[in-house]
């Protein structure tokens, strides 16, 4: 059997294709919040079912390349401590991030370093067919039952789950329910791109533009909104005159 540890640039070209949805979805909220855009431009059909599908692709490949990594415990870890950071400045711009992207993966990561033998035993054919069952029942769940509790830890335990409740307000929200099941859907599809048995176009294929983005995804997603809230005050100030 054989393996590859080497970029493979389709990976790195749909992290890259998230990253740019994430920024101009950013962008679009700034343009509503900041610049009295009409609301509809944020929030309409159109970015409404893009959002999830993005978010998901993030969570997908970031569970593929899990798979390549034998540290993920590690890199958990070092996501965590940016997404407090991530909090700590929004929380000072008045833009709270309490649990997004950054936690959420984070958290995935040092989830799947921990329990990766738990997830290796499951018979790798009957691996996609549980996670896709757990993705529908943990979305239907979040739509079907509204669990609530007046203790503020399980509140907030619930509101990082996916059922938000009152008072647990913030930004970029980003629940656990169905992300992590479709993080394990992706370490399962790692495993296979690994030991390469993907079609042979998968390896070698090239795209222009988002690869680059793509493996700066980190960077990116720590820098856009200072850069994208300047940019919008500049704007307004600009609007302004």
């Amino acid at each position: 059997m054989t393996e590859t540890n080497r970029r493979i640039e389709i990976i790195d070209a749909v992290r890259g294709f998230a990253v740019v949805m994430m920024v101009a979805h950013h962008a679009l909220f700034n343009a509503v919040a900041f610049l009295g855009a009409p609301r509809w431009v944020f929030s309409n059909p159109v970015f409404d079912i893009l959002q999830p599908f993005f978010v998901g692709l993030f969570v997908l490949v970031s569970g593929i390349s899990s798979r390549f990594s034998k540290g993920n415990i590690e890199r958990g870890a070092i996501c965590i401590v940016f997404a407090v950071l991530v909090t700590y400045v929004t929380v000072r711009m008045d833009m709270p991030i309490y649990f997004g992207i950054l936690h959420k993966l984070g958290f995935f990561m040092i989830f799947y370093g921990l329990t990766r033998k738990f997830w290796d035993k499951i018979e790798p054919k009957a691996a996609p067919i549980l996670y896709i069952t757990l993705i529908l029942s943990s979305i239907a769940a979040r739509i079907f039952f509204s669990p609530t509790s007046d203790n503020l830890v399980i509140r907030d335990i619930l509101s990082v789950l996916g059922w938000r409740q009152t008072g647990f307000s913030g930004f970029d929200y980003q629940p656990i329910l169905p992300g992590i099941f479709i993080f394990l859907f992706g370490t399962w599809a790692g495993r296979y791109i690994r030991e390469e048995k993907f079609p042979k176009w998968f390896y070698e294929a090239k795209f222009p533009i988002f690869p680059a983005i793509g493996r700066k995804a980190l960077m990116i997603y720590l820098l856009h909104q200072p850069v994208l809230f300047s940019l919008t005050m500049l704007f307004a100030y600009l609007l302004s005159l």
